[in-house]
């Protein structure tokens, strides 16, 4: 089978198409054939070994000081179609089309096999393969620390880097728990915003967070960047911080925030969970949640989607198909990013 191959850490050039042994399900597992995945920011930061730095001091060693040792291909969410089963699974059957999230990544293949007790789910029939690759990483992330902050009805929640990965699921998940959503984003991405429902939208170019005179119950930054001062100066007194992507910077000033102040603040990471799949499939399937893909390139331009990634522009994910037809790809993304569209 094919699989995009990463030995070196670098830019997108180090990765590589190559023929490797496809695997055999165990009495656990399930063999997925991949239609597509995503290439995420995380991805990225992982290929080029540029984490954040006490991340960068604590991993190194368990991925490979000069080169990757325990991950060789990477991917960290799919779709796809069960193709075998172990002895022992029963939750599961061959030709069922799923969605999953994949813990130590593997997913730029065209053969995946996870345990059946993974984070894996049945596919929503209303949306497309490639819209369900792109659920798990956003999706769980986004739940998990909305739940955290065990979100009330009416209560205000100020959503920063509202259009990414996981800043596109918390827009919908936050008014899903009844909030009033503030999103912080960039003037050329307002109306992707306003699709996702947000109640106000900050644009970051024309206004600071230190000029808003509201004060919130949540401020959730989904992507690592939001000014920690700022933050904490728009946040109700026993409001709720929350850093899905924390700098060591951000995490040490976090313990002297919550010594000094009813200010509470979360970087717990989420954990793939099947249960948290299927939640989210719901919502879809109820019309609560929709997928935001920004384009879609064949496993064959792998390079030219990580390098789009790393300008940092993407809305939502950017897809990688790994099989399927690629012809039929515009039928699934948005109207607003249909011109967006790489095939």
């Amino acid at each position: 089978m094919k699989a995009v191959i990463w030995t070196n850490y670098g830019p997108p050039e180090v990765l590589q198409i190559q023929e490797v042994e496809k695997p055999t399900p165990k009495d656990n597992e399930v063999l997925i054939k991949v239609h597509s995945t995503t290439v995420e920011t995380g991805d990225c930061e992982l290929r080029r070994y540029r984490l954040h730095n006490w991340l960068y001091m604590l991993f190194r060693p368990y991925f490979g000081l000069f080169r990757p040792r325990l991950v060789k291909t990477l991917g960290q969410q799919l779709s796809g179609e069960i193709q075998d089963v172990g002895h022992g699974v029963t939750k599961f059957k061959i030709g069922d089309a799923i969605f999953a999230g994949v813990d130590r990544m593997g997913a730029m293949a065209e053969y995946v096999c996870l345990p059946d007790n993974s984070a894996i789910a049945t596919k929503p029939s209303k949306i497309s393969f490639e819209e369900a690759a792109a659920i798990a990483v956003g999706g769980i992330n986004a739940l998990h620390f909305l739940r955290k902050a065990k979100i009330q009805p009416g209560q205000s929640v100020l959503i920063y880097g509202s259009t990414g990965a996981i800043g596109s699921f918390a827009v919908q998940i936050a008014k899903h728990f009844g909030a009033e959503v503030s999103a912080v984003c960039s003037s050329g991405k307002i109306e992707l915003v306003k699709s996702l429902g947000a109640d106000y939208i900050i644009d970051y170019t024309k206004q600071s967070l230190s000029e808003l005179d509201q004060r919130f119950d949540v401020v959730f930054d989904t992507i690592g960047k939001s000014p920690y001062a700022e933050s904490l100066g728009v946040l109700k007194p026993s409001g709720i911080y929350l850093l899905a992507n924390p700098t060591l910077r951000q995490q040490l000033r976090s313990y002297w925030t919550q010594l000094t102040s009813k200010k509470r603040i979360t970087c717990q990471l989420a954990h793939n969970s099947g249960e948290d799949l299927n939640y989210l499939k719901q919502l879809i399937e109820q019309d609560e949640l929709k997928v935001i893909v920004d384009s879609c390139y064949p496993m064959e331009r792998v390079i030219e989607a990580h390098r789009y990634v790393e300008l940092g522009h993407k809305n939502g994910n950017v897809v990688v198909t790994i099989s399927g037809d690629l012809a039929s790809r515009t039928s699934f993304v948005s109207e607003y990013m249909k011109n967006q569209i790489v095939v």
